[in-house]
């Protein structure tokens, strides 16, 4: 009888367990489904075949996404494991992104460069940096001479920028004087890309497809006039506010840090890269220098030799599992030679050595794993909006760079070094002016001689150009100047933290097992990755 009673007892046990995990699983499934039915609402409806942005149309729409934040809030993740309520924490922070935007950033109202449609190549991360509407055209998505389904969905595409066009005249009521000024630039340019296609000798002879063409160039040159003319009216600041800030990087893009905690780390940041290349220089005083490439073909043995270099370190010296698919992805970016005269501020350290560049090709090694080992959570499949990934991507791209190089990558060429450190430098300068121009204390263009004047060697005084395209794009996306230096510290704060965990259960702390733990993790912000990897978790407000 006892052993009957003991016998029952735990089967009962099982029994509670096994509901109980039923239940969690259940909970998550919602998520799952309420996460679906989010990216469902969060993409616009049309209005004349071009996303409705409209503010008639968002304040009709408030209400359902209220219910949708009302249905997030009431999952309890009490009981669930770490890695089911990082993805909860997913899409909370996508709702506080769309709810920012609504209250504050108003991309479809302050920023024209918001209406840029046409997209020529592919970022190097999960999706495009900066505010983007939901209709582009990908032309680097296409293969010439078009396929006749794929002819179709060009037609499609460049159906939309007319009637986008047009709407973006009603909709952009905003102030914002320098995002209002730099973005007439990007339409201006969107021109010179149709008219470029138009030409093609694959589409010359498509009546069809050079009326859509024609017909988009017209409506781009329409809405650049109408900038150039409602330009002279605009008198208001671009940055959104020091509160506002603190708000977005908590909130949205999950940094557990403020615009004070920000202008501290990189000033800090760019003390010690400075200080960090001149001790390099200093070491390699009685070195020759490094001699850039001076032709095509020097360039193209040098890049060979750049990839089968990084990519052998990674292997031989186990700091991540390469993957097959590592070195296709990286050999697709190898880059041209460029004449020294029209160099930028990469290109002069790639042609020195491109293994400092190629260390934050890191990115392509995600977006192939994206695209090779799609992860098992479907929040985390596809690309996070609102740029939620930056910290991840970004920092990781950034931190590696350092990485590799007190690994040892660079042992057979010291002076490589120094090209890291400057380019630390740089990401620190461009951060911090970044940070002032938000908080209104400076104008882009006093931002821009912070990143300038405080990047060694005057590498950034080359080419203004990237100079101008970067601070733009961190004014129209808070955070993301500064991702790549904190995006970097809190990677490797995720590195120290999980060597203690190790060393506190008298474990080995193993570098390839850090990275592929991190890799597996996905593209997330670090915050979190930091959290499923320790059990750690930043103090968030929610």
């Amino acid at each position: 009888m006892r052993k009957q009673i003991l016998l029952f007892i735990c089967l009962m046990t099982v029994v509670v367990a096994a509901k109980a995990q039923d239940s969690t699983n259940t909970k998550y499934q919602d998520l799952v489904l309420l996460f679906n039915d989010w990216r469902s609402f969060e993409k616009p409806p049309l209005k004349n075949e071009a996303p409705d942005y409209t503010a008639a149309t968002f304040e009709k729409r408030w209400p359902k996404f209220k219910k949708l934040q009302t249905r997030l809030k009431a999952i309890d993740t009490t009981s669930w494991a770490i890695e089911h309520q990082v993805d909860w924490m997913l899409v909370w922070a996508e709702m506080n992104g769309y709810d920012f935007n609504h209250r504050v950033l108003k991309p479809w109202a302050r920023d024209p460069a918001f209406y840029k449609s046409v997209w020529t190549s592919r970022s190097d991360v999960p999706a495009h940096e900066g505010p983007t509407h939901h209709a582009t055209t990908e032309l680097w998505t296409y293969s010439f001479p078009l396929s006749k389904n794929e002819r179709e969905r060009l037609l499609a595409d460049l159906s939309v920028i007319p009637a986008l066009n047009n709407q973006a005249k009603q909709n952009l009521t905003g102030n914002a004087k320098e995002l209002w000024i730099a973005g007439i630039r990007d339409i201006e340019r969107q021109r010179i890309v149709l008219l470029n296609l138009g030409k093609r000798e694959e589409v010359k002879s498509d009546k069809k497809i050079v009326k859509a063409i024609n017909m988009a160039i017209a409506a781009t040159e329409d809405l650049a006039q109408w900038l150039r003319t409602e330009a002279k009216n605009k008198t208001g600041p671009s940055g959104i506010g020091k509160e506002n800030y603190n708000w977005y990087l908590q909130n949205v893009h999950l940094v557990p840090l403020t615009w004070n905690d920000e202008v501290l780390l990189l000033k800090r940041e760019l003390s010690r890269a400075w200080t960090a290349l001149k001790l390099e220089e200093h070491r390699n005083r009685k070195l020759p220098e490094l001699v850039a490439a001076d032709s095509p073909e020097a360039y193209t043995k040098m890049a060979d030799a750049a990839a089968q270099s990084l990519i052998n370190f990674l292997d031989h010296q186990e700091i991540v599992t390469v993957k097959p698919y590592f070195e296709t992805a990286l050999r697709e970016h190898l880059g041209v030679y460029v004449p020294e005269e029209k160099r930028n501020f990469f290109l002069i350290g790639e042609h020195f050595d491109p293994r400092p560049l190629y260390s934050h090709f890191y990115h392509w090694f995600e977006l192939a794993r994206m695209a090779n080992e799609p992860h098992k959570s479907a929040i985390r499949r596809g690309p996070l909006r609102y740029n939620i990934f930056d910290s991840r991507n970004e920092g990781t791209a950034t931190a590696v760079e350092e990485l590799f190089l007190q690994a040892g990558l660079y042992d057979d060429s010291p002076r490589t070094k120094e090209i890291v450190y400057i380019m630390i430098a740089q990401r620190a300068a461009r951060g911090l002016g970044s940070l002032y121009a938000h908080a209104n204390e400076m104008t882009m263009e006093e931002a821009g001689s912070i990143h300038s004047a405080y990047t060694p060697r005057g590498w950034m005084k080359t080419e203004k150009e990237l100079l101008v395209f970067e601070q733009h794009l961190y004014l129209r996306q808070p955070g993301y100047g500064t991702s790549y230096i904190t995006g970097k510290y809190l990677l490797e704060n995720a590195i120290a933290e999980y060597a203690k965990m190790k060393e506190n259960r008298q474990e080995e702390f193993v570098l390839r097992e850090f990275f592929d733990t991190l890799n597996s993790i996905g593209n997330i912000p670090i915050s979190l990755g930091h959290w499923q990897m320790t059990g750690t978790k930043a103090n968030f407000d929610n």
